[in-house]
């Protein structure tokens, strides 16, 4: 197998605004005419994978869009890949299979090959062996001798059924027209519509058109239109965006409901206190994003987290991360300052139908605060406030805040122009270089909100208000997130309060904690600030979870339900431990 490879990204290479340097600089065009990086077929950057050495690095790093990848492969993969998106595209190595009675995570980086490999399960990608086209039978036969060789002649033969439910529910109203109850009665084939409706909170927004629903509730629909279709297997990409923190523990139960003796499920997911709550094992999906994908072999949930937070898969000893990912608290990192840049007086603020309600509280200079609570209880609302933009008797203080909504609406400016105000050093970690030259409309879903992010925290402010950053970033990039933020407000010498749903990511960004109570639309309860441990004991008793730190990586993990660890915490009032 060729163990140096390019992949060029065809989204990034505009031969029409370069001037072809790929081409100038390769060694080969130098000593024979076309030998080497062409225009191909479709226009854009290409070179025959047999002549591609480790020379052509100098292509790739004279590339102005960084669109060329020259990559050397781990010398232990012996194999071709499972699939190839075309000439110079990524490809995908081995492959993982679901387990009966089980649910199998996917966990990876984001362009990594999880969602591609949902979508050949799915059928709805054929894989190809990395070559032009291939049968399904040479598939099949490539998989001779494994215990996939039998799941997909299965799957050939309609011995096993699959349901899918995509990454991007979004395009769900661009499918499909009409009421919520309509499109579930559509999918009904297993006659649990009432049963599933009322597990997933759907009872109010039946007669609603799927045009006119939010993120999260399209989430829930589409999560429950996958599971009343009858299948063998259940594919489930991403099934927490837009969900607050409350909805993801109901979705999260109800997918491990799914797996029985006659039923798999395998699920891609993000939130890692989710992840290890649903899954019974991990398949970790490693390698380079956007030029390549390996599936490791299988672990039980716990091993195969704290082995991808380590970057070592110890059994087939590869290092897939220079350095670990670390939960541990510095106390470096939660020191304040004593300055107060607010105090707010006690708030009672009513808004059509909606009541907030807040203790009286402070903010300090150098302070992250994070918020928790359910989507529509007045988190938005309470930053408004602080901002002088709702105004409130007996609060006079108005600071100018910088705000990233939740919902981000692309427009047609480029990267550059959006981010010509900020410290290129400082977002550096973002990596945001190569996408200098793309409009907003055509950046990914995590890319987007990397974009706006960096551009919310250049702004000149005394607060930022970020809301749900860590939607659509990967792990990695939550952290890497977390940190931007936490290094320019300690700069600064400014505040910010962080609105988001991942337990994990609130946990590693805070240095201090809010919690909204109440009832969503009707009446909402601003409590707080408190210490990360009070703040999440008082969430966590309200939603009856109970959390305990893992020893190897101090990342926070859900007891199970019932548990004698559960019960013991429960019993004593520690609800986070």
């Amino acid at each position: 197998m060729k163990k140096v490879i390019a992949v060029v990204e065809k989204s990034k290479c505009y031969p029409d605004r370069c001037g072809h340097e790929c081409m100038k600089y390769d060694p080969l065009n130098r000593v024979k005419q076309d030998s080497g990086f062409h225009l191909g077929i479709s226009g854009k950057a290409e070179i025959a994978e047999e002549v591609v050495t480790e020379m052509h690095k100098i292509c790739a790093k004279k590339c102005p869009f960084e669109a060329i990848h020259i990559v050397k492969l781990p010398e232990e993969l012996n194999e071709n890949p499972i699939h190839q998106y075309g000439k110079n595209g990524f490809r995908i190595f081995r492959f993982p299979i679901p387990r009966f009675n089980s649910v199998v995570g996917l966990l990876g980086r984001n362009g990594i090959g999880k969602s591609t490999i949902l979508q050949i399960l799915a059928g709805i990608i054929k894989p190809n062996l990395g070559k032009e086209k291939a049968s399904y039978e040479e598939f099949i036969e490539h998989l001779k001798g494994s215990e996939a060789q039998k799941f997909f002649e299965k799957l050939k033969n309609n011995e096993i059924s699959v349901s899918f439910k995509p990454q991007r529910v979004d395009d769900i109203p661009k499918l499909f027209s009409g009421t919520v109850k309509s499109l579930l009665e559509k999918a009904n084939e297993t006659n649990k519509l009432n049963e599933i409706i009322k597990e997933l909170g759907l009872k109010d927004i039946l007669d609603r058109d799927v045009k006119h629903i939010s993120g999260g509730e399209l989430q829930r629909v589409a999560i429950a239109a996958c599971a009343l279709k009858k299948a063998d297997i259940y594919l489930i990409d991403e099934p927490t965006s837009y969900l607050d923190i409350k909805q993801r523990l109901k979705v999260a139960k109800f997918i491990k409901s799914l797996a029985d003796e006659t039923t798999a499920v395998m699920v891609v997911e993000h939130d890692l206190l989710i992840l290890d709550y649903m899954a019974d094992y991990i398949h970790i999906v490693y390698g380079a994003p956007v030029v390549y994908g390996i599936i490791s072999q299988l672990k039980s949930a716990k091993n195969g987290i704290n082995s991808y937070l380590e970057g070592l898969l110890r059994e087939e000893n590869v290092r897939i991360r220079d350095k670990p990912i670390k939960f541990e608290i510095s106390s470096l990192d939660r020191i304040i300052s004593q300055k107060k840049l607010i105090n707010w007086p006690l708030i009672n603020k009513k808004l059509n139908s909606f009541t907030l309600t807040s203790e009286e509280g402070s903010i300090n200079e150098k302070e992250v605060i994070g918020i928790i609570g359910e989507n529509g209880i007045g988190k938005t609302t309470f930053v408004k406030i602080l901002a002088g933009e709702i105004p409130v008797e007996n609060f006079k203080d108005k600071l100018k805040v910088a705000y990233k909504p939740q919902y981000i609406t692309p427009t047609e400016e480029t990267v550059a122009a959006m981010l010509k105000n900020c410290d290129k050093n400082q977002i550096k970690p973002l990596e945001l270089e190569s996408l200098m030259t793309k409009k907003l409309t055509e950046l990914s879903g995590g890319e987007l909100q990397r974009v706006i992010v960096a551009k919310s925290l250049f702004e000149k402010a005394d607060i930022y208000l970020l809301d749900e950053p860590s939607a659509y970033l990967d792990v990695e990039q939550r952290l890497i997130v977390s940190r931007l933020i936490k290094d320019n407000i300690f700069l600064k010498e400014k505040s910010a309060i962080i609105v988001d749903h991942d337990l994990m990511f609130l946990d590693h960004i805070s240095s201090n904690l809010m919690v909204f109570e109440g009832k969503p639309a009707i009446h909402g309860v601003a409590a707080g600030p408190f210490t990360i441990e009070q703040g999440l004991n008082r969430f966590l008793k309200s939603v009856e979870i109970t959390l305990r730190r893992d020893h190897e990586t101090k990342r926070p993990r859900m007891n199970k339900l019932g548990s004698q660890l559960d019960k013991q915490q429960k019993e004593s009032g520690h609800y986070f431990v």
